[in-house]
């Protein structure tokens, strides 16, 4: 997202979190912008039965946990190393002079954001009404052209386990391993060595 040297020029420093690592919990104040060099981060909310709800899962060259930075709010989930990682972190007032002082880095930011808060919208509606199969779809869409921004039929590769997808979508790991099956046999996904094409 915002170039390397950019971020090291504004006071950035380089950070290795090993996987399962917090890099920040549920309700604490944000203090840092966050950018991934390497590995991946899930945001994640337990439930009161412990279940685990994946917010997103963020990872290189992705930054995440940017909203409560500008809304003045604390964290409304954890993010957790899935990998080990590094990542940079630059602080929160240096991160707002970065913006000021770039305005094409600050509209690529907002472009971020929304982008991630049409996914948020889209799949709180599919998850109140959508069949397993379309939330799962529109899931791995969203990755697909928004994130990696690949067109071909079957060029993206699932990088998500089935737990994972499971917890992104709301569902259960057995709802989705026979979804799963259903969509291959419909021809909307390709299985490959256990993993799944898009």
């Amino acid at each position: 997202m915002i170039p390397e040297n950019l971020l090291y020029e504004f006071g950035g420093e380089r950070k290795a979190f090993s996987k399962s690592d917090s890099i920040f919990k549920e309700n604490q104040q944000a203090h840092y912008y966050f950018q991934l060099i390497s590995g991946e981060v899930k945001m994640n909310n337990y439930l009161e039965n412990g279940k685990e709800f994946i917010q997103g899962i963020f990872s290189a060259p992705r930054s995440f946990g940017e909203p409560p930075l500008f809304a003045q709010i604390t964290y409304p989930a954890n993010a957790i190393a899935i990998t080990d990682i590094e990542l940079i972190q630059l602080k929160k007032e240096a991160f707002f002079e970065l913006l000021l002082a770039h305005p094409e880095i600050h509209l690529k930011v907002t472009e971020a954001l929304a982008s991630r808060l049409y996914y948020k919208s889209i799949m709180a509606s599919e998850m109140s009404s959508q069949e397993p199969e379309h939330r799962i779809l529109r899931m791995l869409d969203y990755l697909k052209h928004d994130i990696y921004q690949l067109t071909a039929p079957f060029s993206f590769q699932v990088n998500l386990t089935r737990q994972q997808i499971a917890d992104l979508t709301g569902l259960r790991v057995e709802t989705v391993i026979r979804a799963i099956k259903s969509l291959e046999r419909k021809g909307m996904i390709k299985i490959k060595s256990r993993k799944v094409y898009r």
